[in-house]
Order: C-alpha cells, then structure tokens, then sequence
C-alpha cells in the first residue's frame, strides 16, 4: 500500500493547497520544476510550494527564487517538503535561506472498504454544511481553536463560500455540534477514488471528549459512502494514535519549513 498511498496522499494535498489558492484569487507557478501558489491567503501555510523536481544545480535558486517572491509581497509563506521531493539537501537549502524548520508531521492514509465500526462519541450530532448559516458555525468553531484563529478561520470560510457548497462538489464540510452548540469541525476532498480530510477541529472547550474522532469517523463514512476508497490527511504527532484507532496508517513525515512575512 505504501508507494500507491504516498502518491494518493501527494496528489490530494497538491490540489487541496492549490484550489484554496484559486479561490482565493492567488498567482500559481506550475512547470516541471516547481510547483506553488502565492497571495491567495494571509496565512503563510497557504502561499506554499507543493511540489519539487529540480535538479541539483537548480535547486539553490528556486529556494532563493521562491523566498525573494514572498519578501516582495510581504506575505507569510512555506515549503511543504516530502521525502519525494529533489535534490534531497533542499532541507539545508531552506534553511540556510531563512526558512525555519517546523518539525516533522506523519502523512497517513486508510482504506476505506476496511473502515471499521468504532463506538464513537454519541452525544455529537455530525451534519453536513450547505447553507451559509452552518458555514458560519463552521468558521466560529476553527476561530476558537484552529491554527491562526480567527485570522485563519474567516479566510477559509470566504474562500469555501466561493467554491460552494453544493451536495455534490468534490469539497464537503461538516459541523458537530452538542445540543444545537458547534463543537468540531472536518472537510473532505475528493480526488479520484482519494478523500482528503482537512480542518479536523474541536473547540477547545470540548476537547478530550472524543469528538475530533467522531467527526472524522463520520467524515469517512460519507466519503466511502460517495465511492471513495482511501481516506488521507495530515496529522500531529498528537494526533497520530487517535488516527490509528480509525484505522490510519503513517505513510511517510512532512516538514513544513516557514518564512515569516
């Protein structure tokens, strides 16, 4: 499962980065060498490159290249490396360049034919966001406890207003909520036969409850339920044994190496 699983896991994130890009009204490079959106966000884990194939001799430059590209907008900005991604010394290459290293992160997937029946979290009432009232609840949920709060919150919720929230687009959100209160949030996306699962949040106040779980769970099921196959996302090193138990596996570690604008 492990080459056919990293290359699902590349190809869901590459467009996962790149249509939040575009909805968000960003400038793409995309040639045989490098692959990045730029200023389609305020939050530097968005204007990222995604993809690199240079060769050594390149490889210098792009850094250099894609680095001057943020100064010059003053933009916040990151480099999303993987094992696949060449030459090898692009780590020493950011870093040098001024990027910080953000450590590691498991990238897992799971099939999804052997999802299994895991007693989850009964009180949560998972629904589907279609309406902009529920994609308000969504954003008020990743305000209170995701990534840059409500600077990142607000950001996402404009760009999916944007995609749309049709039943049947290739982007899904849901919202749990705990008598009528929103407590955790999750996306899909589809690629193919891949379902990508994003922004899984719970608010801290519901936290350890066994929430994030749920809606993740739930997320599965709908996406198997659509004739997806595998399932794959991007943990913490927190959160890897909670996605164990939903039957993930770590297919390779990320490093997200930053520039701050």
């Amino acid at each position: 499962m492990s080459a056919q699983a990293a290359d699902l896991i590349e190809t869901n994130f590459v467009e996962f980065l790149l249509s939040m890009g575009r909805a968000g009204g960003a400038v793409e490079r995309l040639d045989d060498e490098i692959a990045w959106t730029l200023g389609g966000s305020p939050i530097g884990y968005h204007n990222a490159v995604v993809r690199c194939t240079a060769s050594e001799g390149r490889s210098g430059f792009l850094v250099e290249e894609w680095r001057d590209a943020l100064r010059q907008r003053s933009l916040p900005g990151s480099w999303h490396w993987i094992p696949g991604m060449h030459p090898h010394d692009l780590p020493r290459l950011l870093l040098d360049a001024g990027f910080e290293d953000g450590g590691d992160e498991p990238a897992m997937a799971a099939q999804l034919a052997a999802l299994a029946d895991v007693p989850m979290a009964t009180e949560l009432q998972v629904t589907p966001v279609e309406d902009a009232s529920a994609l308000d609840e969504y954003r008020q949920v990743l305000a209170a406890g995701f990534g840059e709060g409500p600077k990142e919150a607000d950001w996402v919720a404009s760009v999916f207003a944007i995609i749309g929230l049709e039943p049947h687009s290739r982007w899904r959100h849901f919202v749990g909520t705990v008598a009528d209160d929103p407590v955790a949030t999750a996306s899909t996306l589809l690629t193919d036969s891949t379902a990508g699962i994003y922004f899984v949040c719970t608010r801290p106040d519901a936290r350890r409850r066994g929430f994030g779980a749920a809606i993740t769970y739930e997320a599965m099921r709908h996406a198997a339920r659509t004739g997806a196959t595998f399932a794959v996302l991007g943990s913490s090193p927190m959160g890897q044994r909670v996605y164990e138990r939903l039957g993930f596996r770590t297919i390779f570690s990320t490093r997200l190496f930053e520039l701050d604008g």
